[in-house]
């Protein structure tokens, strides 16, 4: 159901040529979901003509809690296997360093597409590097806008004055809103124009000798083609829409 209709399904791209991905920014599994998006949209050609519409999942909001250092650290090795060049590293830092809230940074991306997609896009996978490769507390404000500033194409002043001012911080908090109720099954889970929907895409994963925190978790499947079908889907639909005239 396309969202330009009465009563549409909120977390559904706007146009086709959008793709809605649901994530947070220290969700191991967002980390590898959002650099395979991003290479395989390379590989098939379509940068410029497909974008990522990066959508807040706060784990943070949804268990009334901080995303666990523990937990974090018992998935690098992991799912860092699965995409090594994504970048990661165990934090280094002292743990009063570590990031307690992921929401500016969240915001910071929603606020980017007041500027454009490529902005918007290129400022969150920043902002991922900066904490899972860098280990930089993306909590801060100063660090948020350094790692905008070296994107090269974010508008740092016009970023600053939208973290200060809040505008889009009614946006985040509108689309945990609109994830509640298992409507959003997990941190990533895409959404195409058509309703076509994949929760942690291609990744089957369950947690042995304890939960998140206490536990590891084990890949049970890994099928990256899952990328390449997704974003076709998308291209189709782009074009079934006039958008490649």
């Amino acid at each position: 159901m396309p969202n330009t209709e009465a009563g549409r399904d909120p977390r559904l791209p706007d146009s086709p040529d959008t793709v809605v991905v649901f994530t947070d920014l220290n969700c191991s599994f967002a980390h590898v979901a959002v650099h395979r998006l991003h290479t395989t949209r390379r590989r098939l050609g379509l940068e410029g003509r497909v974008w990522f519409d990066l959508r807040a999942f706060p784990l943070e909001l949804f268990n009334e809690e901080v995303n666990a250092r523990p937990g974090v650290d018992s998935e690098i090795s992991v799912l860092g296997a699965l995409e090594p060049d994504a970048g990661w590293r165990l934090w280094q830092g002292p743990d009063w360093t570590y990031p307690v809230t992921t929401l500016p940074a969240l915001e910071a991306v929603e606020a980017a597409k007041a500027q454009s997609w490529q902005a918007s896009e290129q400022l969150d996978l920043a902002l991922r590097r900066a904490f899972w490769a860098e280990g930089r507390c993306i909590s801060m404000r100063h660090v948020i806008l350094d790692t905008a500033r070296a994107t090269g194409v974010v508008d740092v002043d016009a970023l600053a004055d939208a973290l200060d001012t809040g505008t889009a911080r009614r946006a985040v908090f509108e689309q945990y809103r609109a994830a509640c109720d298992g409507r959003v099954r997990c941190s990533p889970h895409v959404f195409l124009y058509d309703g076509t929907e994949s929760a942690n895409p291609g990744v089957s994963a369950r947690w042995v000798n304890g939960d998140f925190g206490v536990g590891a978790p084990v890949i049970d499947e890994d099928r990256p083609a899952v990328y390449e079908e997704l974003l076709m889907r998308a291209a189709k639909l782009l074009g079934d829409a006039g958008g490649d005239a």
